[in-house]
């Protein structure tokens, strides 16, 4: 955004005693991962009135990518934002596909990124994170939504390669859990996490389905909460549950899956978030 328009809001939130919003974000460049685009594009935001050093998240789009076509947010980026800079933190949101020159990848079953590629990009923003003078380098959470989530699993498996610094603690958003598990079978092991994990699922999930999460946490212990009745994109804020069509992967493989709020699980899931961070970042 303009920076003139940046610094006017953070100068307001501050005369005013508020926090800055999602809105008040610089877009920053920063080294690629070796295996990916030279340079990865980022929106990087920094809570108000935090004395150094600050504890950080890095936040990982789902399928759709980060922002609208038009370059503004969406809008759970600019909630879940606006909530961790006013409890302290910085935000750091790389584009994976906007990196690479793609758009929203929700419909496209011939697609060139996938988690596990996207897991070198979080490394690659948690490298970058270092270098900035006013962040701690101990208190960085990785969290991640449906793709994202599916990037978060990879990102933090034990025996894969781990960046300096590493993530003290990590969330997952109804992730696919499927892929990663066979992965790790595949290559002759299991899966299994070398840091704290959170998953958060819909019950009802026809796009990314919890069983396979619920076998994952059962055989690795890792925190598992589940909502009842929910679909999809639960925690969004203010969006009607609707059917979408034409999605490259769901739980039955028709491209049909539900998708949208649910009031009672969106509460519950800040509520959970909220506890898990304010605990690993304290």
């Amino acid at each position: 955004m303009n920076w003139r328009r940046a610094f006017l809001c953070a100068a307001l939130a501050a005369v005013l005693g508020v926090p800055a919003r999602a809105d008040a974000g610089e877009h920053v460049t920063f080294a690629g991962p070796k295996q990916g685009p030279e340079t990865l594009q980022a929106e990087w935001f920094r809570p108000s009135g935090t004395k150094a050093p600050i504890p950080a998240i890095i936040a990982l789009h789902g399928c759709g990518g980060s922002t609208r076509p038009d370059g503004r947010p969406l809008t759970r980026t600019s909630d879940w934002t606006d909530r961790w800079l006013a409890a302290g933190y910085a935000v750091l949101w790389p584009d994976s596909f906007g990196s690479r020159g793609l758009g929203p990848q929700c419909q496209n079953r011939e697609r060139t990124v996938f988690p596990r590629q996207r897991a070198r990009d979080a490394q690659a923003a948690a490298r970058w994170l270092a270098s900035q003078p006013d962040i701690d380098v101990k208190r960085i959470a990785l969290v991640g939504w449906s793709n994202g989530g599916s990037t978060v699993l990879y990102a933090i498996q034990d025996g894969g390669p781990a960046p300096t610094p590493d993530f003290r603690t990590a969330i997952a958003f109804y992730p696919g859990c499927r892929a990663p598990m066979a992965r790790a079978k595949k290559e002759g092991g299991e899966w299994a996490t070398r840091l704290p994990l959170n998953i958060l699922m819909g019950a009802a999930d026809d796009w990314t389905p919890a069983e396979p999460c619920r076998e994952l946490a059962r055989a690795q212990g890792v925190r598992y909460v589940e909502y009842e009745g929910a679909y999809h994109g639960f925690d969004a804020l203010d969006s009607p549950i609707r059917v979408r069509r034409g999605l490259a992967y769901t739980a039955n493989g028709s491209g049909v899956a539900h998708q949208g709020t649910d009031p009672k699980a969106r509460a519950a899931a800040i509520a959970e978030v909220t506890a898990i961070l304010a605990e690993a970042l304290k």
